[in-house]
């Protein structure tokens, strides 16, 4: 009986692999097939029948990426407002929520009201385009930044867990003297390092691969990021290229398609750098408040 139990929980843990392990690859292939294809010739690509490995290995489309300005400058807009964006993100997103975490906090209700209503509902594109215009930051780089320094959805959970955090912290902190911000700053943000990392993963992905912004509120061509580049480079490759594009193109062995790809390698190299050393917070940082009671 023992026996058999034990051949039933083999075969479906078998099976559970195995589904698993297609998944896996389903999910994993398209990026290998963006590597290969970034370090094969383009004008070779087109051909097809490149699935495993570059059939005509060659450098030549990182070359032209990279001897391109307008690349180079996207790339470097994409790392500053990246950067910056997530820095004064989650530093004003962990101040007010410390703020709003107090229990004893004038009319809390009506704030996390106004804050749940702003989650869920907005008013618009025109309207935001209006206000983004009154506050003058149309085309300038601190259109990327202010208006994604405060999210309502991080707000709630950083508020989550910065009340989990024992109170006897604060009070021992406040009978040696130490004010609000000394508390905040050398006692709650240290052992508040896991929902940091959490909202720090989230804000990068999303300042990284935003290009709606870009595309919407910005016409100078010096602001443009990566994201809105690689969505450039899409829609010409769906339409038809003049012929001095087409010729210079193929001549190079280098096509909308191959910069495209290697466009696709570069923006995401950054990504899968940055996220090992993110991992162990993230895991944990994802389960804040999946637990009640």
């Amino acid at each position: 009986m023992l026996k058999s139990q034990r051949q039933k929980d083999f075969v479906f843990d078998s099976v559970i692999y195995v589904v698993l392990f297609v998944i896996m690859l389903t999910m994993l292939y398209p990026f290998y097939y963006v590597l290969i294809a970034s370090f094969n010739k383009g004008s070779d690509s087109l051909l097809g029948g490149v699935y495993l490995w570059p059939r005509n290995f060659t450098l030549e489309n990182y070359r032209v990426f990279m001897d391109d300005p307008k690349w180079v400058k996207a790339f470097l807009v994409s790392v500053l407002r990246t950067v910056s964006g997530t820095l004064l993100g989650l530093l004003l997103t962990s101040i007010v929520a410390y703020g709003l975490s107090h229990r004893d906090l004038l009319f809390s209700k009506v704030y996390f009201t106004v804050i749940v209503f702003a989650m869920y509902f907005s008013g618009g594109l025109i309207p935001y385009y209006v206000v983004l215009r009154s506050l003058g930051l149309l085309n300038s780089f601190a259109v990327y930044i202010v208006p994604s320094m405060l999210s309502t959805f991080f707000l709630l959970i950083a508020i989550s867990f910065f009340r989990e955090i024992p109170a006897e912290l604060k009070e021992s902190a406040h009978i040696d003297g130490a004010g609000e911000l000394t508390i905040f700053f050398r006692i709650i943000l240290p052992v508040s390092t896991p929902v940091l990392a959490t909202m720090a993963l989230f804000m990068g992905v999303g300042q990284w691969n935003s290009w709606l912004d870009s595309a919407y509120f910005v016409q100078s061509e010096e602001l443009r990021t990566l994201a809105f580049r690689m969505m450039e480079v899409i829609n010409k490759s769906n339409s038809p290229m003049d012929s001095l594009a087409v010729a210079n193109s193929v001549s190079a062995g280098v096509t909308s398609f191959s910069l495209q790809v290697t466009s696709m390698v570069v923006s995401i190299v950054p990504i899968i750098c940055v996220y090992p050393f993110l991992q162990k917070y993230f895991v944990h940082g994802i389960m804040l408040g999946s637990v009640k009671g």
